[in-house]
């Protein structure tokens, strides 16, 4: 209560200083500086918008043309970046660490986002292949990506229904210019319902000013490889136009078990910049993936078999099974789509604004026996048919039954600066309205090659006797969101000390049609939440080299959409489906404080930061095991959990014999705070006081880099501590020790070429066979007696393998 009035009094303050200067404070307004250059005789603007990079802000600076003008070159010479491009100088009062296109054009080709920040404080990410084409998983101070607001180019990235955030999906490395990572919570601006654990943001390269391009090549182990080629159109005739093109075809051979993963991905990039600050661009990213999905495993099958794989690589007509791994694939098709620009109204007065479109498509497969005589319709039992097909074997029928997901996300984000001297005010709103529709049809398998007809499922289809078509899920939701935000910026003492206040108002509203039968919740479902969001700072600049920080700021994340419906198979014994709907769940709230030093010197760069904070009503999944045996999974209220900690980054420009070394630590110490329900009883497990799950009590990174212009290389490992898997602490995945190396050789330029470069990439050098994330979580794995007298029996775990070494060759040229 203390920390919470000392917050309240900072808002209070803050806010009172910043609006009351207001008047007076236009007249100690700088003059701008005139940032315009000519070229080919007309007058082009500078890349940035007047929203410069030297104002630090907590509050506002998500949009891709608030972010300044690129500061990394990597074509080149001897490269100086902090760490091999894994730090950069930041003046934010809060966490916040950013890699660099220099960092990343050195990592093996075609990596996920997610594998490229695994180097830096808190992060702990798993990839279930090596070139990260079937996704992974990410935790950042012990909270999931679900809880991480992801965005690209200033459009947000997880999922609108269930949060989550597919990687593999998202941008093509050579095209990235930063990864900025908020572990303790995102901007203010930023767009997101679910960002209760902080925040990753993109951005893209701008285009180059002349014609040019980058041709890319890659072949690995698995039969990896990779081909990327790049278009840039240079300025457009005698106009401020430059762009962009760029595409990718990416595969490898599962690993584990029979099939593969690939996916075809395109982007392409518009910037047209003009007078003092005016920036227009305009962003497409298409992806289209196929790939056989990677099945979890339990930890008793884990310390029985070790690696494996569940699927079967040949198809028997005569004895059809649902393990074939034609089955079991996940096609998806995304197009994202934003133009995120800057105008400058008046000279004190510039409108950001980043409209986008977000469209998905696809599903993960699988396949199950289904008896046409006896179906589930709710309550009622009828038959089933095929269309025309008449099935020699109506009690046992092999069909495909996939999680079909189909989005359409538009939105906008608008932004008002009001630039006054020492003060800027911004005003903003987002809205977004989205409509997701998942079903789950059951479709027919051709017998003779064992693969569906269609991997949509769109046909033919099991149609029961009453005329409806079986699904096992079959929902329509509507997400409208209303969010207001207003943030004040006090600058004093020569820009020494930023004292910053801020509140977001969040609306959301969903609403939800089940069209299965006698449902929980009955078919429709509203759900309303409001919250307001208050958020303060304070930076104070002790000299040039050494700065303090300090915030505190509120985030939420509302239900999940699957927690307001029914689904799955109707159980006769249990009178309900296998997943539950929780229509009564609160928003999970967080309010985390930090406070931090910097050193910046010349050579040297450090930072330090204490992080806490507080959860209510913590949001998980859980799955419950009946007395009978039978299983469902339910969203649960996890209560309270609280966590401290402390963040460490350390780097260095180059040193002795062109070597940049850099370090990362993490500690943290996170407790639930409750005692979590059972799951098949009434009863509640003693979790009060126990380590968080999914959470490593420690991680530690170090990456030593070394480049002198033409010959460059870098070695990197990475230790994680064990992580628990339930809220008793009960089963854990233990701790590992991963490795990579990186050695490579850029050429003179020769003729067009520029830069011709070969690398060689290893990672987990080791090839360390280990257990990389706790993918579902239970109150307990084994039996225990709850707080009431309950026998509760044990939950059911699963974790994510790791994905095992990878050697990769690769050869780039610049044109």
């Amino acid at each position: 209560m203390e920390l919470l009035t000392t917050m309240q009094k900072l808002l209070a303050t803050s806010a009172l200083i910043g609006f009351t200067t207001l008047p007076f404070s236009a007249a100690f307004a700088a003059a701008e500086p005139d940032t315009t250059e000519k070229n080919s005789g007309h007058v082009r603007a500078a890349s940035s918008s007047k929203v410069s990079s030297n104002e630090p802000s907590m509050m506002g600076s998500t949009a891709p043309t608030d972010q300044g003008p690129e500061r990394v070159e990597v074509k080149g010479g001897r490269h100086r970046q902090v760490g091999g491009g894994l730090m950069i100088k930041e003046d934010a009062p809060k966490s916040r660490s950013t890699i660099t296109a220099e960092y990343i054009e050195k990592q093996a080709s075609g990596l996920n986002p997610m594998q490229l920040i695994e180097m830096l404080p808190g992060i702990n990410t798993t990839s279930t292949d090596p070139m990260g084409l079937s996704g992974g998983h990410m935790t950042m101070h012990g909270l999931s990506e679900s809880q991480i607001g992801f965005t690209l180019e200033g459009f947000p990235i997880n999922d609108i229904g269930s949060y989550a955030v597919y990687p593999q999906e998202i941008v093509d490395p050579e095209n990235l210019r930063t990864i900025n990572v908020e572990q303790g919570s995102a901007d203010l601006d930023s767009p997101h319902i679910s960002a209760t654990g902080g925040a990753v943001s993109m951005y893209l390269m701008n285009p180059k000013d002349r014609l040019g391009g980058k041709i890319v090549g890659s072949y690995g182990n698995y039969n990896a490889r990779r081909i990327f080629g790049r278009l840039d159109t240079g300025y457009v005739g005698n106009t401020n136009v430059k762009g962009f093109v760029s595409f990718s075809d990416a595969a490898e051979q599962s690993w584990r078990g029979p099939g593969g993963q690939g996916k075809l991905h395109g982007e392409t990039k518009w910037v047209s910049a003009w007078g003092k600050g005016n920036v227009v661009s305009f962003s497409l990213v298409g992806n289209q993936s196929k790939g056989v999905t990677f099945p979890t495993t339990r930890m008793s099958t884990w310390q029985q078999k070790g690696i494996h794989n569940s699927y079967e690589s040949n198809w028997d007509p005569k004895k059809p099974s649902g393990n074939y791994y034609q089955l079991h694939r996940n096609p998806f098709t995304n197009i994202y789509a934003s133009a995120p620009s800057t105008f400058t109204l008046t000279k004190n007065l510039t409108l950001t604004e980043t409209p986008y479109f977000w469209y998905g498509n696809g599903n993960a497969g699988g396949a199950y026996n289904e008896d046409l005589t006896n179906q589930q319709y709710g309550e009622q039992t009828v038959t089933g048919s095929i269309g025309p097909y008449n099935p020699s074997n109506t009690k046992s029928i092999l069909l495909y039954n996939p999680s079909n997901t189909q989005t359409y996300r538009p939105g906008a984000v608008t932004k008002l600066s009001l630039h006054t001297g020492i003060n800027r005010l911004s005003v903003g709103y987002w809205f977004e309205y989205s409509k997701q529709i998942q079903t789950g049809p059951y479709s027919l398998i051709d017998n003779a090659t064992g693969k569906p007809y269609d991997l949509l499922a769109s046909g033919p289809n099991m149609v029961l006797s009453n005329g409806e078509t079986a699904q096992y899920r079959d929902t329509l939701t509507q997400t409208r969101i209303h969010t207001m935000f207003i943030a004040d910026s006090l600058s004093l003492l020569n820009n020494r000390l930023t004292l910053e206040a801020g509140l977001k108002y969040a609306v959301v509203n969903r609403e939800g049609h089940n069209f299965l039968p006698n449902t929980s919740t009955g078919p429709y479902i509203n759900g309303s939440w409001q919250e307001p969001l208050p958020a303060a700072s304070i930076r104070f600049k002790i000299n040039n080299e050494n700065q303090l920080f300090a915030s505190s700021t509120t985030n939420f994340r509302i239900p999940m959409n699957t927690s307001l419906y029914d689904s799955g198979a109707y159980s006769t014994k249990t009178k309900g489906y296998t997943t539950q709907a929780n229509a009564d769940m609160r928003p999970e709230i967080s309010i985390s404080e930090e406070f931090g030093w910097r050193y910046q010197g010349p050579t040297i760069m450090s930072s330090i930061t204490y992080f806490h904070y507080n959860f209510t009503n913590r949001l998980y999944q859980q799955t419950v095991t009946m007395p009978t045996g039978d299983t469902y999974s339910r969203s649960i209220n996890g209560g309270n959990s609280h966590a401290d900690g402390v963040d460490v980054e350390v780097g260095t420009r180059p040193i002795l014999y062109h070597l940049r070394p850099y370090f990362s630590a993490e500690y943290i110490n996170a407790r639930t705070d409750s005692n979590v329900a059972a799951g098949g009883t009434s009863d509640f497990v003693f979790s009060k006081g126990k380590f968080a799950p999914q959470t490593p009590k420690y991680q530690l990174g170090f990456n030593l880099d070394y480049d002198d212009g033409h010959l460059f290389g870098g070695y990197s490992l990475k230790y994680v501590a064990k992580q628990y898997a339930t809220f008793v602490n009960d089963q854990h995945i233990p701790g590992y020790l991963t490795m990579n190396i990186s050695a490579g050789y850029r050429f003179k330029d020769w003729g067009i070429m520029k830069s011709p470069t070969l690398r060689l990439n290893l990672r987990n050098i080791t090839d360390r066979h280990y257990l990389g994330f706790v993918s579902g979580t239970a109150a307990n794995a084994l039996a225990a007696t709850g707080m009431y007298g309950s026998k509760i029996k044990g939950g059911s775990t699963s974790y994510s393998i790791a994905a095992p070494f990878m050697v990769m060759g690769t050869a780039s040229v610049d044109l």
